[in-house]
């Protein structure tokens, strides 16, 4: 299973989404009738995809798209994805994003922060004229979400361990990937997540997943903590975090979540849980030595992959809007 085979279908949803401004959840606290604005002035570049942060990772998806496959012959049409990215990605029109977010600071905290990082990464990646163009319009909001979690970062006394958009250890670990922190916010970061997960131990694999998961609270924990701990270190921390593992023993978080009602928005997130599950399956896998350990878990992210994929071109936006990034996420992890 490689994203070639995906690309096209994957950028006609990317395209689809970031230009489709109804149906929209806005996040935005209306505090007087002057504020009931439609979508596209309150945000925009990111007005589509039905809500803020899958407008920002479904244009990480574009790009990443472009970057990997754009004009070979899985994706040879990219003039229009690059037509829609410099309409929406425009200095004016981050602009105001850097401005919403200097507004608002708690919004969007920290899943939305840590793909907009993604997304600047991926367009600096993306090089070239349109690359150029896109890093430099996304410039001020990405300097803003650096500050923003500058000072959110000494507040944050505990994380949050669940398994939906306000989970640390996912967006910090994304927002590390990025590589466009400061180096005073990265050290922020790295110190955060070794001070909340580095004495962690026997965790509570047997409550997962809950019923509306779309990230494995164990997993992205781990998958935080290999991207902090040095490889000699990772693999005994990781041996007391998932005891089960090192002992050959059943652990659920190797098994694929039934979902019940793919049709239903919460239940639905269970497949987002598949994807995200197998990518970070895949990428601690490939941090660990070669042993049993290692071949449970690229066993199973293989079985959570498949599972995953078959639901992301659905033709419903409850999940057209957002699973593709996942399923890219783990065809792309290590």
């Amino acid at each position: 299973m490689t994203l070639a085979r995906h690309a096209a279908p994957f950028a006609r949803l990317a395209l689809a989404n970031i230009t489709r401004e109804y149906p929209n959840f806005p996040a935005h606290l209306i505090t007087t009738p002057d504020e009931l604005l439609a979508p596209r002035t309150l945000h925009p570049a990111f007005y589509g995809a039905y809500d803020w942060h899958s407008s920002v990772h479904m244009h990480w998806l574009l790009v990443r798209l472009l970057r990997r496959h754009g004009g070979t012959p899985a994706l040879p049409g990219t003039a229009p994805a690059v037509a829609v990215l410099d309409r929406h990605l425009t200095p004016g029109h981050l602009a105001t994003e850097a401005a919403y977010l200097r507004d608002h600071p708690s919004f969007e905290r920290p899943y939305g922060w840590a793909w907009l990082l993604a997304l600047a990464a991926e367009c600096r990646a993306y090089g070239g004229p349109a690359g150029a163009r896109w890093t430099g319009a996304l410039a001020p909001a990405v300097a803003t979400v650096d500050r923003l979690l500058a000072d959110w970062l000494p507040r944050a006394t505990y994380p949050v361990r669940h398994g939906n958009h306000p989970n640390s250890a996912f967006a910090l670990g994304l927002a590390l990937d990025s590589g466009l922190l400061t180096e005073p916010t990265e050290r922020a970061v790295r110190e955060r997540l070794l001070a909340w997960f580095a004495d962690d131990h026997d965790a509570p694999a047997h409550w997962e997943p809950s019923g509306q998961d779309f990230l494995s609270p164990a997993l992205t924990e781990a998958d935080a903590m290999r991207r902090v701990l040095p490889g000699e270190r990772f693999a005994p921390w990781l041996d007391r975090f998932l005891p089960a593992l090192a002992a050959g023993e059943s652990c659920p978080l190797l098994e694929v979540p039934v979902v019940s009602d793919h049709t239903d928005p919460q239940i639905g997130h269970l497949l987002g849980l598949a994807l995200s599950r197998a990518a970070a399956l895949r990428s601690l896998a490939a941090a660990l030595p070669a042993g049993p350990v290692r071949d449970r878990l690229a066993g199973a992210a293989e079985a959570h992959l498949a599972a995953g994929l078959p639901a992301v071109r659905r033709g419903d936006f409850t999940t057209d809007h957002w699973l593709a990034t996942f399923a890219t996420l783990a065809l792309d992890a290590a």
